[in-house]
């Protein structure tokens, strides 16, 4: 069993935003999507620190440091892309003109609670972004996330430890062993990776999942 990269998970999550779509990317795995959009959607990308319509990461010797994303990492533009203030970015986000927004996750509880700006870690400043204006203001929120912490513990919880972003949130979780819908019956299970049987992803997670009926495994392309 092998987890899927952050690129992976990027890339199975861009494989689910509809034709059409304005998005916001948050900081994290999310910054990664531009890379991964399929051929033939028109997807407008939107970031809080006041750009729309961006493109994939460029290289580096074509960068222009003038031109970055919420994770502040280059990005570039497509045909009719441009950058505004934040009180414009604000506005759009509070206005509900998005359709979606891809965030980053500490953890996410069984209803969709969604807690990711602050660990009560004294030494780490808490970091708030446009998180919580993006819980309430987007019409669905979906998160990326690594599936357990790096010593093995769930974050996909009964309920959130951490400070909430905001509660009831969260529609699709894409972790690194699975994609999960947030249902009003709870979580079930949409896809997993190879060689994992469900009994360890339940095993990985503290909240009940139930499987769906028509679960299948998901196949990422190999990417670095």
């Amino acid at each position: 069993m092998t987890p899927l990269s952050r690129q992976q998970i990027a890339w199975r999550a861009a494989q689910d935003i509809w034709d059409g779509a304005c998005v916001n990317l948050g900081v994290g795995m999310p910054s990664l999507i531009p890379n991964y959009i399929p051929k033939g959607r028109e997807i407008v990308l939107q970031a809080e620190v006041g750009i729309i319509g961006m493109g994939p990461t460029p290289k580096p010797e074509d960068a222009d440091p003038d031109i970055f994303n919420a994770s502040v990492q280059p990005t570039t533009f497509l045909p009719g892309g441009s950058t505004f203030s934040h009180t414009d970015s604000f506005l759009m986000i509070r206005g509900g003109h998005l359709d979606l927004a891809m965030l980053g996750a500490f953890e996410v509880s069984e209803a969709g609670d969604l807690a990711n700006w602050n660990t009560g870690d004294p030494a780490t400043a808490p970091a708030v972004g446009g998180a919580m204006d993006l819980a309430v203001g987007a019409k669905a929120i979906r998160v990326l996330m690594d599936h357990t912490t790096k010593d093995g513990r769930p974050r996909i919880l009964a309920r959130c430890r951490y400070p909430l972003t905001a509660a009831h949130c969260v529609k699709v979780i894409y972790s690194n062993l699975a994609v999960i819908d947030v249902t009003p019956q709870g979580l079930v299970v949409r896809e997993t990776i190879p060689d994992l049987d469900f009994a360890q992803l339940q095993a990985a997670t503290e909240a009940r999942l139930t499987l769906s009926p028509d679960w299948r495994v998901l196949e990422a392309p190999a990417l670095s």
